[in-house]
Order: structure tokens, then C-alpha cells, then sequence
């Protein structure tokens, strides 16, 4: 038995329920892994509220991003053995394969070998920030050296990644923040300029004023009638990504004169769902952490009886810039029961 995180009905983080459930074995291109940090995202709130792109098989799981310890391999597995470290990407359905356990069993095409130089906890925040900018900034399209890039939201993983990316890149970048106490973290992460939106009474002309030009980019996390303005804001032939929807808001096409402009919508699925985009992806995401462009974006940790809290801090709107992360209980007989810095 094993303790498992789980919802019986659609609600606020006071639904979640730790169980102790049976592990199956594992079946054929399956591995089954001790979870040693899960990574936290958005889509797990949504998915718990009934908001995400997929319902809810209730009772239900959590999660789809991980780093753990192999500990038995199904039937057709080839590369894998137990003992070995693993990052596990967000590539499987939250109902098929849920992660937030002491232990899961997860598809072997979804494991990679975790990053050399990184712990557990740091390697459980990597993955789906980098592969999502990676499918917007090289799959959806290729940036080039001193393209004008804006990155709202910036305080996010996903901002995080993007705006190193950016650095990474050449690109100039202005990053947007809902208030002024995340301005210095997404200057250190490699942003140009910020905007602070709740104290912008033109978007267009900040966005424009602090690239010296119109974008040629926008990866948008918000959605919702700012698009509008982003597309605005834009040169023409520029591409605004929408990859979320934080704002909570309907996204209305923009009405009257603007420049011709690439409106489009981006889900992770573009990338895990395609074999070959995914390798080049995590070629890419590897590439980046051993030049030292990209690094881990530990947030929060927050121990495994904690879950409804870390729930609660993903969802606020005043929650740091990265990733927080969620720690199971570690085996008895394992050095220490819990990483450092564990809430």
C-alpha cells in the first residue's frame, strides 16, 4: 500500500484526500518508480476543479510530472533498470497515470534519465516549463537572433523558462508582472524591460516603448480580452501564443486596424504527443542546462501531508516566481525524511 492523493468530487483544494492504495505491477511499456518530488502545476488545480481540457474519471489522481527512482520494469522495457534516476515527463493522461504517490506506474516512453548535476526536487521543476517554450520558440515557430519577444505572466515557470530562453536566444525581451515586488526576478531572469500590468494604462504603448518596435513574438499565459491589445502590439507577421488561460476570461478575436498577425493557441500535447518532437525537445532542454542557459526553478517544497496548502499557493496570485514542488514521504531506511527546505 502506498499513500496516493486523490479527489472523490470537483472542488477547492479541501477535496484532495491522502489514501493508502495498492500499486499495480507494471504492464507491458510501463515502469513502475518510487516518487521522490513532484513537480506542481495549474493543470493539476484545474484538473481537480473540472476546469482543465480533460474531466476528471472520479475518484481521481493528480499529476504528470515527477523525478524518481525506477523499481520494476514491465514486460517490452528495454532501456531501464531498477535503481535508475528518472525525470518523468508530463506526456500521459492525469487519469491514466497520476504521480502524486509515494509510488506510480507511468508509460517508459514517458522517462528520461534525470539531468546530471541535479537532485530530485530540482529536476521535478524543469521539464514542462522548458519543453512548453520549447514547443512555442522552436516547434511552432523559430526564433532568430534579435527577435522581439514579450512573455506575460513572466513570474511563472513557464515565464521563467521563456525569458532565460530568451536570453539564451539573442532575443530582446519585455516581460509583463501583475505587480512590482516580481520586477527584479524577471530582470534577473533575463528580462529587457517589465511592465507591470496593474499599474499600465496602455499596454500597447509600454509593450512597443520597451521593445523599440512591435513584437514578433508573444507567448501569452493570461488569454482573456488582453489579447487583443497584445496583438496590437505586435509588427507585422508577428505570432501571439496563447498557452493559458490565467486571466479566467474568454479570449474574444481582436477587432479593428492592427497589422497582420499569427493568432494561436499552444498545448504541451504538441510536443509529448509526438515521439520525435519530444527527443528533439529534450536534446534541446539538456543542451541549454549543460551550457548553463537553463537552471532548475525551485519555488516552494511542500511536504506530501501538506498537498491541499500547496494547492492553495499554486492557485494565488502572490506566489514567487518558479516552480513549487511536492515531496512524498521517503522509504524507511533512506537518508533523511524529507529534502531540505521542506514546509
Amino acid at each position: 500500500m502506498v499513500a496516493t492523493v486523490r479527489f472523490h468530487e470537483l472542488g477547492g483544494p479541501e477535496v484532495l484526500r491522502i489514501e493508502d492504495l495498492p500499486v499495480r505491477a507494471p504492464g507491458p511499456g510501463e515502469v513502475r518508480i518510487r516518487v521522490d518530488a513532484i513537480g506542481l502545476n495549474r493543470a493539476e488545480v484545474n484538473f481537480r476543479r473540472g476546469t482543465y481540457v480533460e474531466d476528471a474519471r472520479l475518484p481521481a489522481g493528480l499529476g504528470t510530472e515527477c523525478s524518481g527512482t525506477v523499481l520494476e520494469t514491465g514486460p517490452s522495457v528495454g532501456r531501464w533498470t531498477p535503481g535508475d534516476a528518472v525525470s518523468v515527463l508530463p506526456a500521459f493522461s492525469q487519469n491514466d497515470h497520476p504521480v502524486y504517490a509515494e509510488e506510480a506506474v507511468v508509460p517508459a516512453s514517458a522517462l528520461v534519465a534525470r539531468p546530471d548535476g541535479l537532485d530530485a526536487v530540482e529536476a521535478a521543476t524543469i521539464w514542462m516549463p522548458y519543453l512548453a517554450v520549447y514547443g512555442m520558440t522552436q516547434h511552432v515557430v523559430r526564433t532568430r537572433p534579435g527577435d522581439r519577444w514579450v512573455v506575460t505572466s513572466a513570474a511563472n515557470s513557464v515565464g521563467v523558462a521563456a525569458l532565460r530562453a530568451a536570453r539564451h536566444a539573442g532575443a530582446v525581451v519585455v516581460a509583463t508582472v501583475a505587480g512590482p515586488e516580481h520586477v527584479d526576478a524577471v530582470r534577473a531572469a533575463g528580462a529587457d524591460a517589465v511592465v507591470v500590468t496593474s499599474g499600465a494604462d496602455d499596454l500597447v504603448t509600454a509593450v512597443r516603448d520597451g521593445l523599440g518596435a512591435g513584437a514578433d513574438l508573444v507567448l501569452d499565459a493570461d488569454g482573456g480580452p488582453q489579447v487583443a491589445d497584445l496583438v496590437r502590439a505586435c509588427a507585422p507577421g508577428g505570432v501571439v501564443i496563447v498557452h493559458g488561460g490565467l486571466s479566467g476570461q474568454s479570449t474574444p478575436l481582436p477587432g479593428g486596424t492592427y497589422a497582420p498577425v499569427w493568432l494561436r493557441r499552444f498545448h504541451l500535447h504538441e510536443v509529448t504527443g509526438d515521439p520525435d518532437a519530444l527527443r528533439r525537445a529534450e536534446h534541446w532542454v539538456r543542451s541549454g542546462l549543460a551550457s548553463g542557459a537553463f537552471a532548475p526553478m525551485v519555488d516552494r517544497v511542500f511536504a506530501f501531508d501538506d498537498v491541499a496548502a500547496a494547492h492553495e499557493y499554486v492557485d494565488s496570485p502572490d506566489r514567487a516566481p518558479g516552480k513549487p514542488v511536492l515531496c512524498p514521504p521517503r522509504p524507511a531506511g533512506s537518508a533523511g525524511d524529507r529534502p531540505p527546505g521542506v514546509r
